[in-house]
Order: structure tokens, then sequence, then C-alpha cells
């Protein structure tokens, strides 16, 4: 069963940093682009932060300077950094793997909890 497994999220303050992992359960995803996603209360899910097979990456303005992206394709996982973090910055975030471009699926992770809160 392919899946995508998520963690490292929490509570942090305003101003801190936590670093989130996402484990794929299958070689293939080596081949997907990867990404963050995430979605507040109340509002749409958004990308946060992807990164392409080669290591191209591209991020939602609100993060740039304070989020990167990173992937290990030896160990299938996919990370995000996330410094200085705000307030606005809490939600469910979710890893996604797209393998559209190679015909295949597109999956999600089943999200982890980031609260900034003081």
């Amino acid at each position: 069963q392919v899946q995508l497994v998520e963690s490292g999220g929490g509570l942090v303050q305003p101003g801190g940093s936590l670093r989130l992992s996402c484990a794929a359960s299958a070689n293939i995803f080596r081949f997907y682009t990867m990404g963050w996603y995430r979605q507040a209360p109340g509002k749409q899910r958004e990308l946060v932060a992807a990164i392409t097979r080669g290591g191209s990456t591209n991020y939602a303005d609100s993060v740039k300077g304070r989020f990167t992206i990173s992937r290990n394709n030896a160990k299938v996982t996919v990370y995000l950094q996330m410094n200085s973090l705000k307030p606005e910055d809490t939600a469910v975030y979710y890893c996604n793997a797209d393998g559209s471009l190679l015909g295949s699926s597109v999956y999600w992770g089943q999200g982890t909890q980031v609260t900034v809160s003081s």
C-alpha cells in the first residue's frame, strides 16, 4: 500500500522553528514532484513549497526566505524546514506526491498540525 507519513508538527512560539518530514513507502516517489500544502481553518488548501525529482524548488510568496524544502531520494523522504514561524503559519500541513507528469496518481499524507502561538 502506497503511503506518505508525515511527522514533526507541534506547538511552537512565534519566531521559532520546526522541521517536518514526509516518508514515502514506495521507491517510485523518487521520481515524483513532492510538495507541502497547508490548510488553515476556514481556508482553502494552499501550496507551501514543492521540489521536483531534480531538485528544482518553488515556494509560496508568504514563506519565501523562511521555509526550505529538501528531499533525500535514497531515503524517499522530503523535508520542510520552517524558520521564523508566524501565527499565520498555523495550519494542518499535508505532504503531497505528484506523479501526474508520469501518468500516475497524486498522493496525500494524513496531515500534521502546526500551531504557532505564544
